[in-house]
């Protein structure tokens, strides 16, 4: 296995666990082969195993593994702090201690050595946190060793990601990230920003959901079978993403034994700078051949930004793409995450069609008349009920 430095210098396994995809049974997690298929990472290296408040089952699953093989002191364990239903530090309903404590009995441990805010959408937001107390209770938690770490998880644009990555001193940060979404999401600039300033970086979604291996088109398909080098399309999106010296570590939802052993095998035999020019444009002509599906040519290079009614003109189009590529609920949780979970909607029905943005844009592309399909294609009623009782729970 091989390994990258945190901040502080502890060793991270390159390839990390994420425990949200456990296989279940009878509506609840199959414990048994899941602690099967952890322990073969574990003894194959794997020392970072990733889970969430929200994930169900999972913090019991993880923890009730990993006390009775006794290793909990032995690898390092992240979970999350669902922050959007926290109200205060010490209350006894929505409390920040509630959660936190819940989480440790969950685990069965006293400390956890990464903690994240799950899902951290924008600046308004951490300024929320910050108006609850939440900076002096981390400290505190920092403090007695209760938290090692800190770090936050992120689905959004790179502007937003960048400002987020400097409204508090991080210890680290998780993004989705991945050879498709290289200039969406956080994107490789996201990538670069949070290197810059020192923070590890974990990725997360380094197959989209497993899409970038279960549901490419023929012509990706055809290409990585005439490669004269075989590997596996997972194994080609993990590669490209050990590649990149600033990628700390890369989180796989891995619920076969095959999985593991296949991605033991990459994490084991990939470093930084292995791939070639052959093997990067090979890569290259994949994402033309999916994005061949796709509705709108948005490059994601964000000259048509910052928007005046502020729409996420890059997010939405990313979002329309994958309604084509993806599918329909994948599009819609993109979607709902990129524009409505933040503080200040971003949704493509906020453009006034001020025409703004197609100023700038080097592919020419009718922005506004693309906003108004992707809004009706994104925004139905399910989105406008979301947005609304998202809007009534913040202010709560």
């Amino acid at each position: 296995m091989n390994y990258r430095k945190d901040k502080y210098g502890n060793e991270i396994s390159v390839l990390g666990y994420g425990c949200m995809r456990f296989t279940t049974k009878d509506g609840k997690i199959d414990l048994e082969k899941a602690e099967r298929e952890i322990l073969e990472a574990y003894h194959a290296g794997v020392n970072y195993y990733d889970t969430a408040y929200v994930y169900p089952g999972s913090e019991a699953a993880l923890g009730e593994i990993l006390a009775r093989n006794q290793i909990r002191d032995k690898v390092k364990v992240a979970t999350k702090l669902p922050h959007y239903l926290v109200r205060n530090t010490q209350g006894n309903d929505y409390g920040m201690e509630k959660y936190f404590n819940e989480q440790l009995k969950r685990l069965k441990t006293d400390y956890i050595d990464y903690y994240l805010m799950h899902m951290l959408t924008d600046a308004a937001t951490w300024e929320r946190l910050k108006n609850l107390g939440i900076v002096d209770w981390l400290e505190e938690k920092k403090k007695s060793g209760a938290i090692r770490q800190v770090g936050f998880s992120y689905h959004g644009n790179t502007d937003t990601f960048c400002r987020l990555i400097d409204v508090y001193d991080w210890d680290f940060c998780q993004i989705q990230y991945n050879y498709m979404d290289e200039h969406t999401q956080a994107g490789r600039r996201g990538l670069e920003y949070a290197h810059e300033k020192g923070l590890p970086v974990i990725i997360m979604e380094p197959l989209r959901g497993g899409r970038l291996v279960n549901h490419l088109p023929q012509e990706a398909v055809s290409l990585f079978d005439s490669y004269p080098v075989q590997y596996t399309p997972a194994a080609w999106a993990f590669r490209w993403l050990y590649n990149q010296p600033e990628v700390t570590c890369v989180l796989s939802g891995m619920n076969s034994l095959e999985m593991v052993r296949e991605n033991v095998e990459t994490a084991s035999g990939t470093k930084a700078g292995d791939l070639g020019e052959a093997e990067e444009k090979l890569l290259s002509d994949v994402v033309k051949a999916i994005n061949g599906k796709m509705k709108v040519g948005c490059t994601g290079c964000r000259y048509c930004m910052p928007c005046p009614q502020g729409v996420d003109i890059p997010g939405t189009f990313a979002a329309y793409n994958r309604y084509y590529t993806d599918g329909k609920l994948v599009a819609l949780k993109e979607y709902m995450m990129c524009t409505a979970l933040r503080q200040n909607s971003a949704s493509a029905s906020n453009c006034i069609a001020c025409g703004k943005c197609e100023q700038h844009c080097p592919q020419k592309i009718a922005i506004r008349q693309e906003l108004k399909n992707a809004t009706r294609k994104l925004e139905g009623p399910a989105y406008k009920i979301v947005r609304t009782v998202i809007k009534k729970f913040r202010a709560y």
